[in-house]
């Protein structure tokens, strides 16, 4: 990888794998400027994840659109943008721990969105669970 400040090559210095999100949290310094800067390292789940939908269709599978759905259900608390943002990494991290299939079906996302949010907010639960219907 090349130094975010002068372009030079970096080294990684320290390495850390978070299991709950499955990402890879790197501090990494410039052999050029000696800048130390840290990245994250995760899948890329759009282009290796997909999901089937209700008509059947194979699409890529969307973090964006499971978060705005979230979202959704979660804007009657005082800070629905961090919850959601929290949550939908707990749903992720879920759906692609234990060897799970490339190939997502629709009731298995809303069920784990479900179960996530029964145990955080029931209200929310409820409110998802109406629109999202099984």
């Amino acid at each position: 990888m090349l130094c975010i400040y002068c372009g030079g090559k970096t080294q990684v210095t320290n390495s850390r794998l978070q299991k709950r999100l499955n990402n890879t949290w790197r501090r990494r310094e410039c052999t050029k400027c000696h800048s130390v800067f840290t990245t994250e390292e995760k899948a890329e789940l759009s282009t290796g994840l997909t999901f089937s939908g209700s008509n059947g269709k194979i699409r890529p599978f969307s973090r964006d659109k499971l978060f705005v759905s979230i979202y959704e259900a979660l804007k009657h608390r005082e800070s629905p943008e961090d919850d959601a943002t929290a949550l939908t990494a707990t749903v992720v991290a879920l759906l692609t721990s234990g060897g799970a299939a490339p190939a997502l079906k629709r009731v298995d996302i809303i069920t784990a969105v479900l179960d996530v949010l029964r145990r955080f907010d029931e209200a929310a639960a409820v409110q998802y669970g109406a629109y999202h219907r099984i």
